[in-house]
C-alpha cells in the first residue's frame, strides 16, 4: 500500500460515527458502504481514531488496553449471518433515541446483554480458528482478558483500588483467579476474536478498493489498563504501583492551567535497557492492524511534560528528555519501514523539529491554526513541505463552520481576508480547496466538514468531559454528501 510519498487524499471519520441501528457505528454493512463512497470519490485513505476499548470519559485515548479492539464495534448482523445471534437478541433493546449521538451509558448497560447470549451460542459452536487466534495474540490477550475479568469482579473499579496481592500479581493469587474467572476470561477473549475477525474482513475490503486505513495510537496508555498491570516496569510508578508523575501539557494560549491527562509517563531508561521491546510489540501489532499509523503527541518522544501525581492542574509540571531517535532506530531495525504520521502540533522546539526531520515522518498541518492571531505559526498552505499531512481540522477542533462562529473574531477575519471573501459560510469550501491545493503530499478532511456540519458535530473539546466522542452521521446525509465535488477536488489537485 501507499507510503505517504505521493499526492493523495482521504477522510477522517471514526467507526463510532457511522450510521446504524444499535447505538454506535460498527464494522457492518454501513462501514462497507462508507468504503464504497470513498472509492467512488477517488479517495486513498480512511483515517480513524483509536479503535481500542474506551475507558474513562468514553475517550478512545484512555483505553483498558493498547492492543485490544473495542467490542462496541462488533456488528450484530454479521454475527447473525454466522449463526451466533438472531435478530430478536438485539433488535428490541434500547440503544438510545438519537441517531446522531452515541449514548455510552446505554451501550455500557445493554451491550453485555447481547454479548452474554453470544457467549452461550459461542460455546455451542466454537470457531475452528479461535484457539489459533488466542495463541497468536497471547502476549497481550491473556493479560487483557484476565484484567477485564478482575475489573468486573471489582464492579468496574480502577486498578489502583484493587487488593495489593492482585495489583502485584502474586503468582498463587493469579493462578487462583484464572480458575475462578475462567468463564469471564473466555468471554473477553471471545469478544476480541469476533472484533478482529470482523476487522480483518473490513480492512481487506478497504484494501481491495484501493483504500488504506490510517490508524491512531496515543503515545500514552491509561493508568487503569492491562498494559500498566502486566508491565509496570515500563512506567514511572512508585512502590505501590501508583504513578509518580503523569502526562499533560503546560499552560498556553489555549489553557491557562495546562492540560492534565493523568496517564503515567514511561520509564524510558528501563525501556532503552530492554531494547524498546514493549514499543516494538506495540508498533508491530499496530502495523498488522492498520496500513499507516498516526502517533499522537509525537513531541513527547523528544521531551515530555510530566506533572507530579495528585496535582490539581498542569502548572507544576516540568519537561524531561525522551528517547529521541534511539527509539525509532531500534524500531526500524526490528520492523523495517515505518509508515507513520507524526502528530507534531503545538509548541515545537528546535530539537523536536530536528527529531521530526531525522525520523523522516510527515508531520501535521492544521489549516484552522493558520489564522491564529495569538502567535506566529507555519500553518498557511503556501508554507507546507511535501512531506506533510494537511487537515482542515482534527477530532480536537471545531468543524470549519463551527470554528467560523466560535473562534476569536480576529482569527475569522484573518481567514476571510486571506481568501478574499466576506461570507463566513464560504470558508468551508475555500479551506477545503486550499488544503487540497497545498504542496503537502497527503490531505485528510473530516467527514463533518465534507457534510458542512456546525459545532453540534464536533468530536472532542479538549479538557472537557461529558459531551465528547458522540457525533454520528445518518445514512441519508452520507449518501447525499457531495462526493462528486470531493472527487473533483481530488482530481484537480493531482491526488489521484
Amino acid at each position: 500500500m501507499t507510503t505517504l510519498n505521493k499526492r493523495a487524499s482521504g477522510v477522517l471519520m471514526h467507526i463510532s460515527s457511522l450510521p446504524g441501528s444499535t447505538g454506535i457505528g460498527t464494522m457492518g454493512q454501513e462501514a462497507f458502504n462508507f468504503i464504497d463512497l470513498l472509492h467512488k470519490s477517488n479517495q486513498t485513505y480512511w483515517q480513524l481514531l483509536p479503535i481500542c476499548p474506551t475507558g474513562y470519559g468514553d475517550s478512545p485515548y484512555q483505553s483498558f488496553s493498547t492492543f485490544a479492539g473495542n467490542p462496541y464495534f462488533i456488528d450484530f448482523k454479521l454475527l447473525e449471518k454466522d449463526g451466533y445471534l438472531i435478530e430478536e437478541d438485539y433488535a428490541s433493546i434500547d440503544w438510545g433515541n438519537d441517531n446522531t449521538a452515541v449514548d455510552y451509558g446505554k451501550l455500557y448497560q445493554n451491550r453485555p446483554i447481547v454479548f452474554k447470549i453470544l457467549q452461550k451460542n459461542f460455546k455451542k459452536k466454537i470457531p475452528a480458528d479461535f484457539e489459533d487466534f488466542c495463541k497468536d495474540n497471547e502476549f497481550w490477550l491473556d493479560d487483557y482478558a484476565l484484567f477485564m475479568a478482575i475489573k468486573d469482579r471489582h464492579d468496574g473499579h480502577a486498578l489502583a483500588e484493587w487488593e495489593e496481592e492482585i495489583r502485584f500479581r502474586k503468582p498463587e493469587i493469579i493462578e487462583k483467579l484464572k480458575v475462578e474467572e475462567a468463564e469471564k476470561i473466555e468471554y473477553y477473549k471471545m469478544l476480541q476474536y469476533f472484533f478482529f475477525t470482523q476487522w480483518k474482513k473490513l480492512k481487506e475490503y478497504a484494501n481491495s478498493k484501493g483504500i488504506c486505513i490510517i490508524g491512531d495510537i496515543p503515545i500514552y496508555v491509561s493508568a487503569d489498563s492491562s498494559d500498566v498491570w502486566a508491565s509496570p516496569s515500563q512506567f514511572a510508578l512508585d512502590e505501590k504501583l501508583n504513578p509518580i508523575e503523569v502526562a499533560g501539557c503546560p499552560p498556553d494560549g489555549f489553557s491557562a492551567t495546562g492540560q492534565l491527562w493523568g496517564n503515567p509517563v514511561y520509564n524510558w531508561d528501563y525501556m532503552a535497557h530492554t531494547g524498546y521491546e514493549w514499543w516494538t510489540r506495540r508498533i508491530k501489532k499496530s502495523l498488522e492492524t492498520y496500513d499507516i499509523i498516526r502517533i499522537d503527541h509525537f513531541r513527547g518522544f523528544d521531551s515530555f511534560y510530566c506533572i507530579p501525581a495528585g496535582a490539581k492542574t498542569a502548572e507544576s509540571g516540568e519537561w524531561k528528555k525522551g528517547p529521541g531517535m534511539s527509539l525509532f532506530t531500534e524500531l526500524r531495525n526490528n520492523l523495517g519501514s515505518l509508515p507513520v504520521i507524526a502528530e507534531d502540533l503545538g509548541f515545537l522546539t528546535d530539537s523536536v523539529k530536528q527529531l521530526l526531520k531525522d525520523s523522516g515522518f510527515p508531520g501535521m498541518k492544521v489549516l484552522e491554526f493558520a489564522f491564529d492571531s495569538r502567535e506566529e505559526n507555519d500553518y498557511l498552505p503556501e508554507t507546507y513541505p511535501k512531506n506533510a499531512v494537511v487537515y482542515t481540522g482534527t477530532h480536537d477542533n471545531d468543524t470549519i463552520l463551527g470554528w467560523s462562529e466560535t473562534a476569536p473574531k480576529t482569527d475569522v477575519e484573518n481567514a476571510l481576508h486571506y481568501f478574499g471573501i466576506t461570507q463566513k459560510k464560504a470558508l468551508r469550501d475555500y479551506m477545503i480547496e486550499a488544503a487540497f491545493r497545498s504542496k503537502a503530499n497527503t490531505c485528510v478532511i473530516t467527514m463533518q466538514d465534507i457534510l458542512a456540519k456546525g459545532s453540534e458535530a464536533r468530536m472532542n473539546t479538549p479538557s472537557t468531559q461529558g459531551n465528547n466522542w458522540k457525533w454520528r452521521a445518518e445514512s441519508k446525509e452520507l449518501l447525499k454528501a457531495n462526493w462528486q465535488w470531493l472527487k473533483e477536488q481530488t482530481e484537480q489537485s493531482g491526488r489521484w
